[in-house]
């Protein structure tokens, strides 16, 4: 069965004066999710008579983006925590916020708070006799030739492959004698869920971790 992907788009005027007046820094770089690629495009307009932009690229929440060393900050055109947190965490650059014309800077605190979260998840690993490998069966997210290398690689622990279109952490209350849950799908998962990304394990602790 062929699947179609068919992106919603917000629609909301940009107030032109409200994104001049803004205060970043000289050199930004301009990431936005697709439902705001119209207005992004329209704030990357405005922004480039008074700012060097970097980059303009779109950001998924399984994708992790390269910025340029130019790069001073990241102004995200998108909605909600899911990405900015990540980014700003992933990329050691300032992350702002746009949404509705109005700009937020992602906090210290929100970025301590992911990396303690990362932190706990990993430590947990470490002390868990069993632990389970979340695999997705969506299309490009499906990496089970990792999970099954990974379940190899756990000589000293007892190890299961969970294989789900959708992956809910609500569910992981039903098998109580897993201790920790290894995601090999979309690595954004780990923002509010108390599983580790393989690819951290795979540096022996997360990235950024304390």
């Amino acid at each position: 069965m062929k699947t179609i992907f068919i992106p919603a788009k917000i629609k909301s005027e940009v107030n032109a004066k409200k994104i001049q007046s803004l205060k970043l820094p000289k050199n930004i770089a301009i990431a936005y999710s697709i439902q705001y690629k119209d207005i992004a495009e329209k704030i990357r307009d405005i922004l480039s008579k008074k700012y060097k932009i970097t980059s303009f690229i779109q950001v998924l929440g399984c994708s992790k983006p390269k910025f340029t060393k130019e790069t001073k900050a990241i102004l995200l055109v998108s909605s909600g925590r899911f990405h900015a947190v990540s980014l700003a965490l992933e990329s050691n650059l300032p992350v702002y916020v746009l949404e509705q014309n109005n700009v937020r800077k992602i906090s210290d605190e929100e970025i301590s708070t992911l990396k303690k979260r990362k932190l706990a998840s990993y430590v947990k690993f470490l002390n868990a006799e069993k632990v389970g490998i979340l695999v997705s069966a969506k299309s490009g997210q499906e990496n089970l030739k990792k999970a099954i290398l990974l379940k190899s690689k756990l000589k000293n622990k007892n190890s299961y492959l969970f294989i789900a279109d959708e992956i809910d952490a609500g569910q992981f209350e039903n098998f109580p004698d897993i201790k920790s849950w290894v995601n090999t799908a979309c690595p954004r998962l780990d923002f509010d869920s108390p599983i580790i990304n393989i690819r951290d394990l795979n540096l022996g602790k997360p990235k950024n971790s304390l």
